[in-house]
C-alpha cells in the first residue's frame, strides 16, 4: 500500500520541478522522506511557523548573508523536521548555493536541492498539493473499503482464518494473531515464508513492548493492537509494516511516525471483527447449550412432555423422531483432582470437558443433544438414522474425544482439519481455533498438564482420564431416559475400573454395574444395612479409625493380609488387629470365602447407593 504523502524523491520527479533542472547537492539519504505540504518562504525565521514534513521553496533573497546565519537557518529547519529545502538559483545565488549551506545540510541529513532554471513556484505547489489530495482520496477510499469489508465479515460470521486472510490481503503485509501467552492462533504470511515468519515467534513477540491498545514498534516493524471485548483482552493482532526492507526514516537516524493511518484502521477493524465474532459464537453457543441442557434434563426428570422435547430439539436441528437413540455419559474419572482444586476450578474443568465433547461430536459428524447434566457429567443423546451404525458411531465419538483431549494435554488445539502450533516450522497452521480459542486446549486440565502437575492420560483408568459410558440403544424418545440413566449408572460403576476402555457398556461393569442399576431397590439397601450396619455405626462413633476402609482394602486385595496392609498403609500387626475387631463387630469369619463374598457385594452396593 502506498504512503499517503509523496516523498521528496517523487516531488523532484514531477514535471514542474523537472522543468527547473533540479540537482540534489546535500542530504540525498533523506530523499524518501514524506512531503506533507509545500511552503514558500523568503524570511530567515520561517522555522517557527512550520510543523514538520514541509518541503520549503525559496529564492534565497531573504536568507542571512553570513555563514553563522546560514548554519542557524539550516539547523532550525532540520530541528523542526522539514522534509527538504529547494533553492531557486538566479536571484540571490547565481551559480550555486553557498558551500556553508551544503555542509550544514549534509551534516543534518537535510535534502538540499538547487533549481538551476527559473520555475514558477505556484506550478510546483499545485502539482504537489494535487498529488497529496489524490493520495488522501485514495486513502479515504481504502479506508471505506476496509470498513465495508470487515462489516461484511462481521455480518457473515466469518471465522478467524478468513478475517486474518482478509487483513493480509488488504494490507499486503503479514498478519499474526496470538494469545496472551504469545502462542500463535492464526496467521497469513502474505506471500512470504511462513517458516521464517514464525521461527522463534514467542521470543520475538515478547520483545515487542508497547503502550496503549494500538501502537507501532519501529524497531521490529510490527503494528500491534489488542483483541478483546467487555474489558477482557484475549490476544493481540500484529501486522508487519513495511512487508520488506528497512523501516524508512524521516530524519537522519530517526524512524518515521509509523505506518499509514489506514493500516492502523485496518488492524483495529480486524481486531474488533475477531472479538465480535468470538462474542457472537460464545453467546450463541451458550444459549444453544442452555437449551440442550433443558431438553436433556427434561428427559431425565420427566419434567416436559416427550413430544415437546422432540419439537424443540428439531427446531435446534437435532431430529429425535424415528431415530435410533443412544444415551452417553462422559465424566472425569478422578474426582479427587477436581475437589482439590476448589469449586471454581471444578466448574471450569467441567466446562472444558463439555466443550471437548461438543467438538468431538462435530469432528465425528454426529447429531446429538449434549450438555453438562450435573456437577460431574456431560450427557449426550445420540440420534442415529441406522441402528446398525451404533457401535461405529460410538467408536468414532470416543476416538474424536481422545484426540481433542490429547491435543489439549499437549498444548495444541484443533479445529478439525487444521491445528495451530506456536513453534516454528513449515507445518504451522494458518487457521485459528475452531471452538472458543481462549479455552480449547488451554483449560484447567491442560494447564495442569502443561505445568507438570498432572500427567495427561486418555480415556483409560488412570488419573486425568475420562470415562465414556453408553447405555443401550432405544428406538423411540420415550425410552431415551432409560438409555441415559443406564449410561450414568455405568459411568458411576466404572469409576474404580482400571481398564483402558474407549467405551464402557453394561457388560463391562459386571457386578458393580448391576448393583448400580439396583441402587434404588429397597431390598438392596436392606441387604447393605444387614451386612455392614454394625460396622458403619462403629465408624460413626470412632471417626478416626474408619474400619470400613480396612475391610475394603482386605477384600479388594483378594483377602491377602500382607497386600491389604500395604494398601491401607498400616503395619501388618495393626492391620491384623483391625481385622480381628471387624470380625467381632460384624460377628463373621473373615477367612470364610462365602462371608467375605457377601461383605464384598455389600461394599459395592454401598458405593452404588452412596453415589450422587
Amino acid at each position: 500500500m502506498a504512503a499517503v504523502f509523496p516523498t521528496v524523491r517523487e516531488v523532484l520527479a514531477l514535471d514542474p520541478v523537472r522543468h527547473g533542472a533540479p540537482r540534489v547537492v546535500a542530504g540525498d539519504a533523506g530523499l524518501d522522506r514524506p512531503v506533507r505540504w509545500i511552503h514558500i518562504a523568503e524570511v530567515p525565521d520561517i522555522a517557527t511557523l512550520l510543523g514538520g514534513g514541509e518541503l520549503v521553496l525559496t529564492t534565497g533573497i531573504g536568507l542571512p548573508g553570513d555563514d553563522a546565519g546560514l548554519r542557524a537557518f539550516i539547523g532550525d529547519l532540520a530541528d523542526v523536521g522539514v522534509s527538504g529545502l529547494v533553492v531557486e538559483l538566479g536571484r540571490r545565488y547565481l551559480s550555486g548555493v553557498p558551500r556553508v549551506m551544503v555542509a550544514a545540510a549534509d551534516r543534518r541529513g537535510l535534502p538540499l536541492v538547487e533549481l538551476r532554471r527559473a520555475t514558477p513556484f505556484v506550478r510546483i505547489t499545485e502539482a504537489v498539493h494535487a498529488l497529496i489530495v489524490d493520495a488522501q482520496l485514495t486513502e479515504l477510499r481504502a479506508t471505506e473499503e476496509i470498513h465495508q469489508r470487515f462489516n461484511d465479515l462481521s455480518v457473515e460470521g466469518a471465522d478467524t482464518a478468513e478475517v486474518i486472510r482478509q487483513a493480509a490481503e488488504l494490507s499486503g503485509c503479514p498478519v499474526v494473531l496470538e494469545n496472551l501467552s504469545r502462542q500463535v492462533l492464526g496467521y497469513d504470511p502474505a506471500g512470504e515464508s511462513a517458516e521464517l515468519l514464525l521461527d522463534g515467534w514467542e521470543q520475538h513477540s515478547r520483545r515487542i513492548r508497547l503502550a496503549g491498545r494500538t501502537a507501532y514498534d519501529p524497531d521490529s516493524g510490527w503494528l500491534v493492537t489488542s483483541v478483546g471485548a467487555r474489558g477482557q483482552d484475549w490476544g493481540r493482532l500484529l501486522l508487519r509494516w513495511p512487508a520488506s526492507g528497512d523501516v524508512p526514516t524521516a530524519r537522519s537516524g530517526e524512524p518515521t511516525a509509523g505506518p499509514p493511518t489506514r493500516l492502523t484502521i485496518l488492524i483495529e477493524r480486524a481486531a474488533s471483527t475477531l472479538a465480535l465474532g468470538r462474542l457472537i459464537r460464545r453467546d450463541a453457543e451458550g444459549l444453544e447449550r442452555q437449551i440442550h441442557r433443558t431438553l436433556l434434563t427434561a428427559l431425565l426428570d420427566h419434567s416436559r412432555p416427550v413430544d415437546e422435547v422432540a419439537l424443540r430439539a428439531k427446531a435446534l436441528g437435532v431430529v429425535l423422531d424415528r431415530r435410533h437413540l443412544v444415551g452417553v455419559m462422559v465424566r472425569h474419572r478422578a474426582e479427587d483432582l477436581v475437589s482439590e482444586s476448589g469449586p471454581e476450578a471444578a466448574q471450569a474443568r467441567l466446562r472444558d470437558l463439555s466443550e471437548a465433547v461438543g467438538q468431538a461430536l462435530r469432528e465425528a459428524k454426529l447429531t446429538a443433544l449434549t450438555s453438562a447434566v450435573d456437577d460431574n457429567s456431560v450427557g449426550v443423546l445420540l440420534a442415529l438414522t441406522d441402528p446398525a451404525a451404533e457401535d461405529r458411531a460410538l467408536s468414532a465419538f470416543a476416538s474424536a474425544l481422545r484426540r481433542v483431549r490429547l491435543d489439549a494435554g499437549t498444548g495444541r488445539a484443533t479445529s478439525g482439519a487444521e491445528a495451530s502450533r506456536p513453534a516454528s516450522g513449515a507445518d504451522v497452521s494458518r487457521s485459528a481455533f475452531g471452538v472458543n480459542p481462549s479455552r480449547v486446549g488451554f483449560g484447567v486440565e491442560a494447564a495442569r498438564v502443561a505445568s507438570g502437575a498432572e500427567p495427561f492420560r486418555g480415556a483409560g483408568g488412570v488419573p486425568g482420564g475420562v470415562i465414556v459410558a453408553a447405555g443401550s440403544g432405544v428406538s423411540n424418545l420415550r425410552e431415551a431416559r432409560r438409555s441415559l440413566v443406564e449410561a450414568r449408572q455405568i459411568a458411576e460403576a466404572a469409576r474404580r475400573d482400571r481398564r483402558d476402555l474407549p467405551i464402557f457398556r453394561l457388560p463391562h461393569v459386571g457386578l458393580a454395574g448391576l448393583l448400580h442399576l439396583l441402587r434404588d431397590e429397597p431390598r438392596l439397601q436392606t441387604f447393605v444395612e444387614r451386612e455392614l450396619g454394625a460396622l458403619l455405626e462403629y465408624d460413626a462413633r470412632h471417626p478416626r479409625e474408619q474400619l470400613l476402609d480396612t475391610l475394603r482394602a482386605y477384600l479388594e486385595q483378594g483377602r491377602n493380609k500382607s497386600a491389604g496392609a500395604a494398601a491401607a498403609h498400616l503395619s501388618r500387626p495393626a492391620f491384623y488387629e483391625r481385622l480381628a475387631r471387624i470380625a467381632r463387630i460384624l460377628d463373621v469369619d473373615l477367612d470364610s470365602v462365602e462371608a467375605s463374598l457377601s461383605l464384598h457385594v455389600a461394599l459395592l452396593a454401598l458405593e452404588a447407593v452412596r453415589a450422587p
